[in-house]
């Protein structure tokens, strides 16, 4: 059994999508961050970061519990884990990893940063939402070119690359994008939106009663 402690964000959804991509048995610990869950003794003992997404899962390695955070480290564990949508071949496999590094080290910061100047600064900073916006399309270029041709990022097929960075273009409206300006991406996004298992995993947790 898998408990999976998360929230409606792009960073948590990575990790919903991918246990019902798996079809994995897991129980969803709702934590949520505009109430301070994410800082309570019980959750920093689970991610000292307090952070979501993490996981705690009771049939780790060698049977003993695991618990894991970060959410591009969850996505690597549980594709290891279930062998799927991470390739063993080692040059694929370092194909889809660089590709969820990008994810975790340009896409996921930069649009946390869009998100930020444009929908949660308590004054207008246009430095910070030009410096950002600029970057932001800069980086759906980057995707747009990659997937020129591709339907997928990266690999032999559809993978955790894929998983990381469709949560953040699903928001591509915060960021002031219009995805007709970037149609290989508009595409790939389409198509990954189309997938049940996708449909399912943006939906946990559900909306606060």
């Amino acid at each position: 059994m898998i408990d999976l402690y998360t929230w409606s964000t792009s960073n948590g959804r990575k990790a919903s999508i991918m246990l019902e991509e798996l079809g994995a048995d897991y129980t969803v610990h709702p934590i949520h961050i505009g109430k301070g869950d994410q800082f309570t003794p019980e959750f920093l003992a689970i991610n000292p970061n307090g952070k979501i997404p993490a996981i705690v899962d009771s049939d780790g390695p060698d049977g003993a519990p695991i618990t894991v955070f970060e959410s591009g480290a969850i996505l690597i564990y549980l594709a290891e884990k279930y062998g799927q949508f991470l390739p063993t071949a080692p040059a694929p496999r370092m194909e889809v990893i660089q590709w969820l590094m990008f994810q975790m080290g340009g896409i996921g910061p930069i649009f946390g940063q869009v998100h930020h100047f444009l929908r949660a600064a308590k004054e207008k900073v246009p430095y910070g939402i030009e410096r950002y916006g600029t970057e932001a399309r800069r980086l759906y270029g980057v995707l747009d070119r990659r997937l020129d041709g591709r339907d997928h990022l990266a690999g032999e097929g559809y993978s955790i690359a894929d998983i990381a960075t469709w949560p953040w273009v699903l928001r591509h409206e915060w960021q002031e994008i219009d995805l007709a300006d970037y149609p290989n991406v508009k595409r790939w996004f389409d198509a990954v939106g189309s997938r049940p298992a996708v449909q399912r995993g943006i939906q946990i947790p559900p909306p606060p009663q």
